[in-house]
């Protein structure tokens, strides 16, 4: 698991308007690295209490995003996200 302290920016598929994350943390599940990330500003559909599950990927050296399509996957991603996170909580009581 890695921390962060990283705005991302990555565009609105919807509309075309880049959209500020606040990078949680990334983490590797079964061979492949995620990125958990919190939207800074409103967006539609996400709640403001709600996170994004990314999976990171390198394409042409250079690292991008991809949503998890199978629903099952992130499922499981999330909840080693949720375990991370929880470990991480309990570390700095």
């Amino acid at each position: 698991m890695e921390e962060k302290d990283t705005i991302v920016t990555l565009i609105d598929e919807d509309n075309g308007q880049p959209v500020d994350f606040d990078l949680l943390l990334t983490f590797s599940y079964e061979g492949k690295r995620y990125a958990a990330l919190q939207p800074l500003t409103d967006v539609e559909g996400i709640a403001d209490d709600e996170i994004v599950l990314l999976e990171i990927v390198k394409e042409n050296g250079e690292e991008s995003y991809r949503t998890i399509d199978n629903e099952i996957l992130l499922d499981e991603v999330f909840a080693e996200f949720q375990d991370l996170f929880d470990e991480e909580d309990e570390g700095e009581e």
